[in-house]
């Protein structure tokens, strides 16, 4: 009798369920061998880790002020109210009141009144605008000028310092006389510089006398030495140097045995025209002015000199 055919094929199904499990352990082993399925391939996959929990009290939120809060910064002092932006109100204009004497150094200064700003002592006498301070300018060494002019035999004598204003001279001389008794009528003021220039040129009138005349040269007529003007008699012009006691006047010549030439112009060809034309021309190279008839309406009857300095030592020679 054969068994039923209902076991033998249960049977075979397990053992074909048996074989295909362990060709697919087998499978599983090599593929995992080989690195083709990681080990964990099955693992199940899981979530990042999560940080600890913050602890408490470093998440509450402080219900007051800390403890011991941070000191605040100082202040700067307050302004003082005289050094104040705000602009005051203009202050009416008041009566002007009688100035009242300064008090003397004897006496007690009154105490300020609190709060105002103290007041500067009172001003010397000394330093007082009510009196003018005096310029004080020292008086020029004229010892070697005045050597020089006794030698080249002039006669004069020191005479006080001029004081006018603006005009003076701080050591005036009175020129009485030049070399060879040549006088000057009247004498001249003058200071050393222009004594000494119109020495040196009147011996040179001498020699031009004697050539151009054939007569000996006696003396010089002087119109003006010092006087304090301005120029050409103009009130309103610069100071002429005659202020200064820097300038002369010559107004003509006087000579022995023969007329005295007056300082004018004179026809061309004259010997009296050629006398004068020489003497003038030398003029020129002891005075720094020298100014005559033909220069200008107010030298039209004298020869100007006078020793003015100028830039660069320019000479007015007209």
């Amino acid at each position: 009798m054969h068994p039923p055919r209902s076991s033998a094929a249960t049977s075979s199904a397990l053992l074909r369920c048996a074989l295909l499990a362990l060709l697919l352990d087998a499978s599983g082993a090599l593929a995992q061998q080989a690195g083709i399925v990681p080990s964990d391939a099955t693992a199940i996959p899981m979530p990042p880790p999560v940080p600890p929990v913050r602890p408490a009290e470093l998440t509450k939120v402080p219900d007051g002020p800390p403890a011991n809060p941070v000191a605040d910064a100082p202040l700067p002092p307050e302004r003082p109210p005289e050094l104040s932006g705000t602009p005051k109100a203009p202050e009416t204009a008041k009566t002007p009141e009688p100035k009242t004497p300064e008090p003397k150094s004897s006496e007690v200064l009154p105490a300020p009144e609190p709060g105002a700003l103290p007041l500067p002592p009172p001003r010397p006498a000394e330093l007082s605008v009510e009196t003018p301070l005096a310029l004080t300018v020292a008086a020029p060494d004229d010892t070697a000028c005045r050597q020089r002019l006794e030698r080249l035999g002039a006669a004069f004598a020191p005479l006080p310092a001029i004081a006018n204003g603006q005009c003076g001279a701080a050591k005036p001389l009175k020129l009485s006389s030049l070399a060879g008794g040549l006088a000057l009528d009247p004498p001249a003021t003058l200071v050393c510089g222009a004594a000494e220039a119109l020495a040196r040129w009147a011996t040179e009138a001498q020699v031009a006398a004697e050539r151009d005349l054939g007569r000996p040269l006696k003396s010089l007529s002087v119109g003006t030495s010092y006087e304090c003007r301005g120029q050409n008699h103009d009130p309103d012009a610069k100071l002429s140097e005659h202020s200064f006691a820097n300038g002369i006047d010559v107004m003509g010549f006087g000579f022995a045995n023969r007329a005295a030439i007056a300082v004018v112009a004179l026809p061309e060809g004259a010997p009296e025209a050629t006398f004068l034309a020489a003497v003038r021309a030398k003029a020129c190279g002891y005075f720094r002015t020298v100014l005559g008839p033909g220069s200008d309406p107010a030298h039209a009857n004298h020869l100007h000199l006078d020793e003015r300095e100028r830039p660069a030592g320019h000479r007015l020679c007209q």
